[in-house]
């Protein structure tokens, strides 16, 4: 191989057709550099002359043609036998163009070529290392020039898996050849983030990257580092999410639109809450954590596949407990633990629900994170499809036994409900009631377990004579509570008369606090349109739950598996049929899954009736709104339309 000379090449001795051997490149690159390497006033022009083209050889921003690539590869092979030569004082504006080069933009030859110089010059003590690693990592970047829809072409995709193998290889080179790599790396992979500012395209390809690392051989000297910053830059496109871009043009009816699982065909409302639906489709913010929430989940399913998950999950703990569980205002960020345990819910799904409930229980954290921990185990057992009842059913014996060791330290003489000083008690017990309002049928329907949640202490918890959880919790929550607990016969004697009348709804505002951690739902649905096919099949939506008071048709899907389902209930644990055949049609779609303000009015708790839970989600961390509506059942529709 030969490098075809052109009108200003470098200095010679012999010369054949007009080639250069490589040798002799080699040597004339050399002598360049040595030939500048003195104080700028001591250069004879003619070696300024022949180091400027040098530069221009090596100039990341010019389109070239192959054989200008030919003689900067040729180039950047020779400087990667002089590499000690080199030097920032009297290099600079080479070494500049070396590391500002993107190797997207260039061949095989030159890729390797340039490849191979990085690798080299990271070798060179306390000089170029943190330059080199930059370079690498900014080379995860696709070019700026590269927009939509080129982006998504097969042989831009081709090149993307080209040179990331290509720098994840060059990283691992360094990594061997020099022991401070790892440390330099994790430093400069936070520096290298993009902002949530930046291009979505730019985003999800570098979070690619990035995550590619983890599952590399270098990962292992990684640690949490890469995926806490993608945490992160998911936590900034979150909360850049205003609540007011979800609402509709007309908020009169509701914010959310009805929560639905899987449809019919039949079903008027098949559309299912979305982007799309929810005003979030303009919202790029929204968009491009769409975008990035499908990397993570694809990253979470391919360490499962290779059988690291475990790992990663111990790491993404971590990062929820600091990060995650300390916000208040995050939407959607939370599901990538969802989905880590949806991956292997006998561990991860375990291990995160009993983390959960440890944090609530120690009196080391403080009450915040109590509360946000018990409504985030509330949320996800009632959500998580992939959660037996058996762990549930343990988890409410824990739950329940702190609540009732509570009551028992409780002073004789205090007589006035304190929401705000028992304001984790109270969490505790909405969050046992919650979790019932999904989890209760299942659980009557395995012997063992409704024998054990009937022995415990549930009743005298909630009808305590001086706290009254059931005064002071939500009073959607208590009035679907105690409908379904009623149809279960779960409480050892009658309701108290007083819980018919109206709930002091001032109550549960105030153990809330300024956050409203009373009204903190953080599995609810799920509303990102395109990372949506990793939550919806493992996500338990309000109408497909089994209540104790459902009505089920064998004709519906519900046939010999049902019947015995109901048989273990028994018929002793159902009400008399006093309900109208209109309203037993509504009772499945009211239930509130995140409770709308109109708990600020009275509301009777008439249990011979439908629950007046609205059927419509809000966002559970937005302040209550004076104008929320409801959406309307296709039968509600018919009896307005015959009033009028």
């Amino acid at each position: 191989m030969g490098v075809e000379l052109q009108g200003y090449d470098f200095p010679v001795g012999v010369v054949e057709d007009g080639y250069l051997s490589d040798s002799e490149a080699f040597a004339s690159v050399i002598n360049v550099i040595n030939g500048v390497r003195m104080a700028p006033s001591l250069v004879p022009q003619s070696n300024k002359e022949q180091y400027d083209y040098l530069v221009t050889v090596v100039n990341p921003g010019k389109r070239i043609g192959q054989d200008d690539e030919a003689l900067m590869a040729t180039a950047l092979k020779a400087l990667s036998r002089a590499v000690f030569r080199l030097d920032a004082v009297y290099h600079g504006s080479l070494l500049n163009n070396i590391f500002m080069s993107s190797i997207w933009d260039y061949g095989l030859d030159a890729r390797n070529a340039l490849l191979e110089l990085i690798t080299t010059l990271a070798t060179v003590p306390d000089k170029f290392l943190d330059n080199c690693l930059y370079t690498l990592l900014h080379n995860l970047r696709p070019p700026s020039r590269l927009k939509a829809p080129f982006n998504q072409s097969k042989r831009w995709l081709m090149r993307k898996e080209e040179v990331r193998r290509e720098v994840y290889l060059a990283l691992n080179c360094i990594n061997t050849l020099v022991p401070l790599a790892p440390a330099r790396l994790k430093i400069l992979i936070e520096k290298c983030m993009p902002r949530f500012t930046e291009d979505k395209y730019v985003l999800m390809t570098y979070v690619e990257g990035i995550l590619g690392l983890e599952r590399n051989e270098i990962g292992k000297f990684l640690g949490s580092t890469v995926l806490a910053r993608v945490v992160d830059l998911l936590i900034d496109l979150d909360v850049n999410i205003p609540w007011e871009d979800i609402l509709q043009e007309e908020p009169n009816k509701g914010i959310f639109a009805i929560e639905l699982g899987e449809c019919n065909e039949d079903d008027e409302y098949t559309t299912i809450p979305n982007m799309d639906t929810l005003g979030l489709v303009k919202n790029t913010f929204a968009d491009k954590l769409d975008g990035l929430m499908v990397v993570a989940c694809e990253h979470l399913k391919s360490c499962s596949e290779s059988g690291h998950l475990l790992e990663v999950f111990e790491r993404l703990s971590e990062i929820f407990q600091r990060a995650m569980l300390k916000l208040h205002k995050s939407k959607f960020t939370q599901f990538l633990m969802f989905y880590a345990c949806s991956l292997d819910p006998d561990t991860c799904g375990l291990k995160f629900a009993i983390m959960l409930t440890d944090i609530f229980i120690s009196k080391d954290e403080d009450p915040d994170s109590r509360m946000k921990a018990i409504a985030y185990l509330a949320s996800y057992l009632a959500r998580a499809k992939f959660i037996p009842s058996s762990l549930v059913a343990s988890i409410l014996k824990r739950l329940v036994d702190w609540c009732f060791e509570y009551c028992q330290l409780q002073d004789s003489w205090v007589n006035k409900i304190s929401p705000q000083a028992d304001r984790v008690f109270y969490s505790g017990c909405q969050a046992v009631m919650y979790i019932l309002c999904f989890r209760l049928r299942s659980i009557c329907d395995v012997p063992q377990l409704k024998q054990l949640l009937f022995h415990l202490p549930v009743d005298s918890i909630l009808h305590h004579p001086v706290l009254d959880p059931l005064k002071v919790c939500l009073p959607l929550i208590v009035q679907e509570f105690l409908r379904q607990a009623q149809t279960a016969r779960l409480f050892k004697k009658p309701m108290a008369h007083s819980y018919d009348n109206s709930l002091e709804s001032e109550f549960s505002k105030a153990f809330g606090g300024i956050q409203r951690l009373d009204m903190f739902f953080p599995f609810d649905p799920y509303l990102l349109k395109e990372s949506d096919r990793f939550m919806r099949p493992n996500f338990e939506f309000w109408d497909m739950v089994k209540t104790t008071y459902s009505d089920y048709d064998s004709s519906e899907g519900e046939d010999s598996e049902g019947e015995d389902e109901l048989k273990d209930l028994g018929p002793s644990n159902f009400p008399k049929d006093n309900d109208d055949e209109d309203d037993l049609d509504l009772k499945i779609d009211k239930m509130s899954i995140t409770p709308n303000p109109s708990f600020l009015h009275q509301i009777a708790t008439n249990f011979d009736q439908s629950s007046q839970m609205p059927a419509r989600i809000r966002p559970s961390q937005s302040p209550p709104s004076p104008r929320h509506g409801f959406l309307y059942t296709k039968k509600e529709e018919r009896l307005d339309d015959q009033k009028i």
